[in-house]
């Protein structure tokens, strides 16, 4: 059945409704101002660092001693262009939104403060590899079902986030506003993890399984730390003014010193909350205050009760141990 070419004639006019709601008052366009940097180019700019940061497991699988150089030489070029007019484009946004003003016109130089930005997050990376590697060592000693490390590379979504985060998190240092949480939402969509860009997060950390998974922006990680699947590190309440607003800036999620484990879908919140080093957290537990170093956690031990047994009486079952 052909279509009524005559209703057609109602586009232009549907058009204009559309149009008539973008209006100076409306929070949810963006007309009339300065480019806000680009999802897309963001997402480039993440693929390109990745390559550098794993050479040979990423588009490119033919590198070799030869070649390196020049690949990773092409690569540091792009991405010095690619953050400058991103990184410039983001600072430029910041300032107009602070300022309370629309004039693309600035009297500050946003492309050569991202420039500036761009080289000191190029210098960072021999860093960034450094720690990421040992991310791979935490993720490889802490999997039995892991036979190499290329396998976390290739395949573990929570090594993936991990990354992600890392590159995010040096922008932050860098005061790069805006794009470092483009980048993780961006991982958050792809891998089902949550890591703000804003967290602090130490050396040999490693995301088991890793779907659900929610790190808030205040919280503090220490070495040597595993989370599984569905934990959330978040915020107990939040705080307001009297005008009641948020007041932003406090210390809301909590901090899990070093060699911690927390199990599935355990809840930790509250700024306050300090979870002791050394100590495990079971699974689906829901913690509001500190614990002390080296201790376990857990729920009560549940009843199983089996049908149809003779007597009715509960079943005992095995202990068992909470690694998946």
């Amino acid at each position: 059945m052909a279509s009524d070419f005559r209703l057609k004639e109602s586009l232009p006019e549907l058009t204009e409704q559309i149009v008539a709601t973008y209006t100076a008052d409306d929070s949810i366009n963006h007309l009339g101002h300065c480019p806000l940097p680009s999802y897309e180019a963001v997402v480039r700019i993440l693929l390109d660092l990745k390559d550098i940061l794993y050479p040979g497991y990423r588009r490119n699988t033919n590198l070799h001693a030869g070649n390196i150089r020049y690949h990773v030489g092409g690569l540091i070029d792009s991405l010095h262009d690619q953050l400058t007019v991103q990184i410039g484009r983001a600072l430029r946004h910041e300032h107009r939104v602070k300022q309370q003003h629309d004039d693309c016109v600035d009297e500050i130089d946003f492309e050569a403060k991202g420039q500036a930005m761009t080289i000191e997050l190029l210098k960072r990376i021999v860093k960034l590899r450094q720690t990421l590697a040992t991310d791979v060592e935490a993720a490889f000693a802490g999997d039995p079902a892991c036979q190499t490390t290329d396998e976390i590379v290739f395949c573990y979504p929570g090594f993936e986030a991990i990354t992600v985060y890392r590159i995010a998190h040096e922008l932050v240092q860098l005061d790069v506003p805006f794009i470092p949480r483009m980048m993780t939402e961006w991982a958050h969509q792809q891998t089902g993890i949550d890591i703000h860009p804003g967290a602090t997060i130490g050396n040999y950390f490693f995301i088991d399984h890793g779907t659900g998974v929610v790190i808030g922006e205040t919280c503090e990680i220490g070495q040597h730390v595993k989370l599984y699947q569905g934990v959330t590190l978040g915020a107990l309440s939040f705080p307001t003014d009297a005008d009641g607003q948020l007041i932003r800036g406090q210390k809301r999620h909590p901090t899990i010193e070093d060699n911690v484990v927390v199990y599935a879908n355990a809840t930790i919140l509250g700024g306050r909350t300090v979870v002791g080093r050394d100590s495990v957290i079971g699974s689906s537990v829901w913690i509001t205050r500190s614990v002390s170093p080296g201790t376990t956690v857990v729920l009560e031990k549940p009843q199983l009760r089996v049908r149809g047994s003779e007597d009715g009486k509960d079943s005992e079952a095995p202990e068992l141990n909470f690694q998946i």
